[in-house]
């Protein structure tokens, strides 16, 4: 049985990051997902047995196949026939479908979103070392959401949504998992706004995805205001 498998669900290129529009076009957007999964690829390798991407969008699992990674295709579900793009009860079948592949095959599962870009600017390998240890570890993401988890498979319900962090923390409990909180910068970081773009100008030297973003000609400035940084295309 392998030790740790990486779980990370992603939706769909088309009419990714809308947030980001219309700072950068749908092509770009996709780009840009495409630059943060290979940065994600690229840590995760020498760390895990396996890196598994689930998802039901063709592009996807085709550039999964390029990157090397395991594919799972993603099951239709009565269940989010109709569902709100809000809505993320999918995304947590989802992730259910992809523990119950995994769970006769390894011991602990790490999942994490496809927009966490700097994580390998953390010491991944001493969290995943301590996951052999450790029932459960959670690292929060900004706004109270939940941007990596590490259990064995299928040992609590998945809570992704709104204010996840404390909901799984709250699922843990209840198992007697005892939860462990991981703080990290790097991993708290995901890709939403114009902002978070910014950071990664400042934080992601020798990563993908600054190099993507550099291609754009964005740049980043320091300011003193709601927001902290400014973030333009020349």
């Amino acid at each position: 049985m392998d030790n740790i498998y990486a779980i990370i669900p992603v939706s769909q290129f088309a009419n990714a990051k809308t947030r980001l529009s219309p700072f950068l076009s749908p092509e770009e957007r996709e780009k840009l997902l495409k630059a943060m999964l290979k940065d994600i690829a690229i840590a995760l390798k020498p760390v895990t047995d396996k890196i598994i991407i689930i998802s039901k969008d063709e592009d996807v699992l085709a550039y999964a196949e390029e990157l090397e990674l395991t594919t799972i295709i993603e099951e239709d579900n009565p269940k989010t026939k109709n569902l709100k793009a809000s809505d993320n009860s999918g995304l947590n079948i989802a992730l259910k479908q992809a523990m119950k592949w995994s769970r006769t095959k390894v011991r602990k599962v790490i999942i994490l979103p496809s927009d966490i870009p700097l994580i390998g600017k953390t010491n991944i390998k001493l969290l995943i070392n301590q996951a052999k240890k450790l029932d459960f570890i959670i690292v929060p993401s900004k706004g109270g959401g939940t941007n990596t988890l590490i259990t064995k498979p299928l040992a609590i319900d998945m809570k992704f949504g709104e204010f996840s962090f404390q909901k799984h923390i709250d699922e843990a409990t209840k198992k007697k998992l005892n939860p462990m909180i991981h703080d990290s910068f790097y991993m708290a970081l995901d890709v939403n706004t114009t902002e978070d773009l910014g950071e990664i100008m400042i934080h992601g030297n020798g990563t993908e995805t600054k190099k993507y973003l550099e291609s754009l000609n964005i740049k980043v400035e320091s300011i003193h205001g709601h927001e902290r940084l400014k973030v333009t295309r020349e």
